[in-house]
């Protein structure tokens, strides 16, 4: 059945109450394969995490590769459901179902995923969600909106009809280039039943492929609260346009006209790969789950702790879990972005 009833629905935020979170495992034929031992490690850690307290969904050409490795680390198979289906990568964020929901109604928008701007390979990853749907992995209505280019990282909602967003994104000429800032704005503003549009003009991560993605710079969070990445540094690369990001973010108001709380978190110490390219690392790219966050952490015991301190002031009613992520910004990315959560009634019991 197709459905595009979105004129009753809304855009939920991440910290509502979920069914799961999807996932797409690392293989041979991606771009992990020169590391897929480590890689490896990183993902059954996160599953195994996240399945203590609700479904995982994980898509693989193979799954019994997956199936393996969670069962040998001793991870609750009852809450995880594997899926075959072809992929090119790993980043679900970004190619995954983007949820609207109503009081008794869930709504699968599928955009179209062209790899960050035409970057790399997405034949296979853009069909991801409708082929979960087609095999009822997912329950609700699907809205077929490939005709828009848009990733879940590109976007932060507050799930009362406030997005979060970054100007070097989604006006970005390889996206929807044919469409101006105020035609991107009204198409959001429709499709996602939205009261306002914050855009974020300022800040970037040495080493990101998405173009300033905001789940890298800037996160929504309850009680009309910002989390950004900060940066003191002022001989870092990042300073000026962070410190810019902040100045904006100050300005920055609520439908209602109110400023925002913001909680700023600190940038980790430069990480760089083996050619000595600096890599995105960020604490921003953290995972909201029902009880829990999960962030990433990068062997930086100060750093690390401090993060998870400052998480905690954010969201005091969840458990701050760190996740060792050195491994996924080694192809630019984190923990967000290889995961996508599914809203309440949309997973098999």
């Amino acid at each position: 059945m197709m459905n595009d009833d979105s004129a009753v629905l809304r855009l939920p935020a991440e910290w509502e109450q979920q069914d799961g979170i999807l996932l797409a495992w690392p293989h041979e034929d991606t771009d992990w394969a020169y590391m897929i031992d480590e890689v490896t490690t990183c993902f059954t850690e996160i599953v195994k995490t996240i399945a203590e307290e609700e479904k995982v969904v994980v898509a693989a050409p193979d799954v019994e590769i997956p199936r393996r490795c969670l069962e040998d680390a001793g991870v609750d198979m009852d809450n995880v459901i594997l899926v075959t289906v072809p992929t090119n990568d790993t980043w679900a964020r970004d190619f995954g179902p983007i949820s609207l929901i109503g009081e008794d109604t869930v709504s699968f928008c599928d955009f179209k995923f062209n790899a960050w701007g035409l970057k790399f390979a997405a034949d296979k990853d853009n069909l991801i969600t409708r082929r979960l749907f087609e095999k009822g992995v997912i329950r609700g209505g699907y809205c077929n909106c490939l005709g828009f280019v848009l990733e879940g990282g590109s976007i932060e909602s507050d799930g009362a009809g406030t997005l979060l967003t970054t100007s070097e994104c989604l006006l970005s000429p390889n996206r929807n280039g044919e469409m101006s800032k105020e035609d991107i704005e009204s198409y959001l503003i429709d499709r996602f039943n939205l009261k306002k549009v914050l855009w974020l003009d300022y800040g970037y991560l040495a080493g990101d492929d998405t173009d300033s993605h905001v789940d890298t710079l800037a996160r929504l969070a309850p009680d009309n609260t910002i989390i950004y990445v900060g940066c003191d540094d002022a001989s870092d690369e990042h300073y000026e346009s962070l410190q810019a990001m902040k100045r904006q973010l100050m300005e920055m108001t609520t439908p209602c006209g109110d400023r925002f709380n913001l909680v700023e978190l600190p940038m980790p110490d430069a990480v760089y790969d083996e050619d000595g390219l600096r890599l995105p690392a960020t604490y921003a790219n953290f995972l909201i789950t029902n009880r829990s966050v999960l962030m990433p952490s990068y062997g930086q015991p100060k750093k690390d702790f401090l993060a998870s301190q400052i998480l905690k002031i954010a969201f005091p009613d969840r458990e701050i879990k760190p996740i060792d992520c050195r491994a996924l910004i080694k192809q630019h990315g984190s923990l967000h972005c290889v995961t996508m959560q599914l809203p309440e009634d949309t997973l098999p019991i």
